[in-house]
């Protein structure tokens, strides 16, 4: 069950990087739903890869077949399958390390738990897989945005360059406006140069994706096990390079006076319970609370670089590994959409698991 995720509204994704497709399996999303395939083929595109030069150039159009569960564009409430077709496989470019383990991806533990491994661009364990959430995450963002969620990520540091603003202050529609998706122009060239520079240098760098969640009303989330910010923290530590993750004062909270940190209780001119602070990050007890929620997830930097490491083979003898393929310098602009299909997919599957806990 490990490619499958989701209690009530459940996806399992399959596939590999380098084989025919990819594609998604999405069980459980209610009849009746506009199915918008323009909407589901812009959020594909803003992750596929190629956008411009900081992102690898792999060349796939990320175009989405529907094989069931949508008819006369409404969804059934029956299994629905999307396929994506893959176009621009170099299985060539990763010969010479069939037998060898490079450092700091996922050949070691997969070979040691399988006991053999698909090699071509890490197969099951390639980010490629992630186009496959981002498909069902749009589905998930169709259902959502009629009960008047919004979801949305932006890139606010990539290595020791950080955005220094909250998102209270920025227009965060701007981070689709530039490669890097950071919604402040002039800190987004800054970035876009700093990774441009890694790439000339045959590095990489990581960096941090900030999320923003708006019009969840209080009350999803599951207590003990299943709390709210629990299933977003598994769902985001799912994606590939995902080192970290905090919500709201995060640990930063740590640091301050239970008098500094508690958020107080009022009652506003509609009616509406709301705390004047959000250090809660929207979430309290494991239940969303009204306000908005955020969080922040942490990229290490893309494992292949373009640079000779030390490593040792299948034999456990000592080699060289030379960095060959298309690879990105740096995740987090292509990984904007991602964390915002996974916060989807965990958000639409606490909103119908709510409707289930009540008469």
């Amino acid at each position: 069950m490990s490619s499958t995720y989701g209690s009530l509204f459940r996806i399992s994704t399959f596939g590999e990087s380098h084989g025919p497709g990819i594609g998604v399996v999405i069980d459980g999303c209610p009849a009746g739903l506009a199915f918008d395939t323009e909407f589901i083929q812009h959020e594909l595109d803003r992750r596929k890869p190629g956008q411009s030069r900081i992102t690898t150039q792999r060349r796939e159009a990320d175009e989405f077949e529907v094989l069931s569960g949508v008819f006369e564009g409404k969804t059934q409430g029956t299994p629905i399958a999307l396929l994506i077709r893959n176009t621009d496989q170099r299985s060539k470019d990763y010969g010479h390390i069939s037998e060898q383990f490079r450092p700091s991806h996922a050949d070691y533990t997969y070979q040691t738990k399988y006991g053999s491994r698909d090699y071509r661009g890490g197969g099951r364990s390639s980010a490629r897989e992630t186009a496959a959430r981002v498909a069902a995450g749009a589905v998930a963002k169709l259902l959502l945005a009629q009960k008047g969620v919004q979801i949305k990520a932006y890139v606010s540091q990539v290595g020791r360059l950080k955005l220094q603003k909250s998102y209270q202050e920025l227009n965060l529609d701007l981070a689709e406006e530039n490669a890097v998706r950071c919604p402040d122009p002039e800190t987004a060239e800054q970035m876009f140069l700093y990774i441009d520079e890694t790439r000339k240098r045959g590095d990489s760098i990581g960096g941090i994706v900030d999320c923003v969640v708006t019009g969840v009303p209080a009350g999803w989330g599951e207590p003990v096990f299943d709390k709210l910010h629990a299933e977003l923290g598994k769902a985001m530590l799912s994606i590939n390079a995902v080192k970290g993750f905090e919500y709201g004062s995060g640990f930063a909270g740590a640091e301050r006076y239970g008098s500094e940190h508690n958020d107080e209780f009022y009652m506003d001119a509609n009616g509406n319970v709301r705390t004047r602070t959000n250090h809660s990050g929207g979430i309290q007890g494991g239940i969303s609370n009204g306000e908005d929620i955020y969080f922040r997830t942490a990229f290490k930097p893309v494992a292949t670089i373009m640079q000779d490491q030390d490593s040792v083979d299948v034999h456990g003898q000592p080699v060289t590994v030379s960095g060959k393929g298309r690879h990105d310098p740096c995740v987090v602009p292509r990984a904007v959409p991602i964390v915002e299909a996974m916060a989807a997919l965990v958000l639409v599957d606490m909103y119908l698991r709510n409707k289930a806990s009540q008469v």
